[in-house]
């Protein structure tokens, strides 16, 4: 999978995809606003965000036992807290999808202003929740985030079957970004 980014120069484009978005009819099976809550996730969402977890790797992987798996989750999270964001879709009294945004910044440069970057990851909405519109408020309260942060980018690497998501909301492949995959063997060490 190719990286994307998300270049600051597509907000507009951003803005105007989610004007379009939202005006798709209910009829097409959307949820309204008053539908769906998105909200940042708390220490206390912990067991529900690793039962979603869980769930959307059942779609993936099929039914995998794993009776350690609750407790990794939450040792993961507060791990992950100080530098995670999770975004949280309520629906139907539950759970319907995720997003999250790992945050990093650079290392101080004379002569520039500090500057943040984010990593956009474990974006899922249960299969039920899908095409309602659901993914585009999760990526919509991110990015707002992120803009209002003032990050000078936000980066993903999307499976093929999000790629047209992403670029709808502006998302670009980033060719001047690099992987080491260290099962390839080439390169020091």
């Amino acid at each position: 999978m190719r990286p994307i980014r998300f270049r600051s120069r597509c907000l507009a484009a951003l803005a105007g995809a989610a004007a379009v978005l939202s005006a798709r009819p209910a009829a097409l099976g959307w949820l309204s606003m008053s539908e769906v809550t998105i909200r940042r996730a708390a220490a206390a969402d912990a067991a529900a965000l690793a039962a979603l977890r869980r769930e959307t790797a059942r779609e993936v992987d099929g039914e995998r036992s794993d009776p350690g798996f609750e407790d990794r989750f939450a040792a993961w999270l507060e791990r992950e807290s100080p530098r995670r964001i999770i975004w949280l879709a309520e629906a139907g009294g539950g759970l319907a999808g995720a997003m999250n945004l790992t945050v990093f910044e650079r290392m101080p440069r004379p002569g520039r202003a500090p500057a943040r970057w984010g990593y956009l990851g474990n974006a899922f909405v249960l299969a039920g929740y899908r095409n309602r519109g659901i993914g585009t408020q999760l990526l919509a309260a991110l990015l707002g985030h992120a803009r209002e942060q003032g990050f000078v980018r936000v980066v993903l690497s999307p499976t093929e079957r999000a790629i047209p998501f992403y670029q709808r909301a502006g998302f670009a492949p980033a060719d001047e970004l690099m992987v080491w995959n260290p099962r390839s063997r080439t390169g020091p060490g």
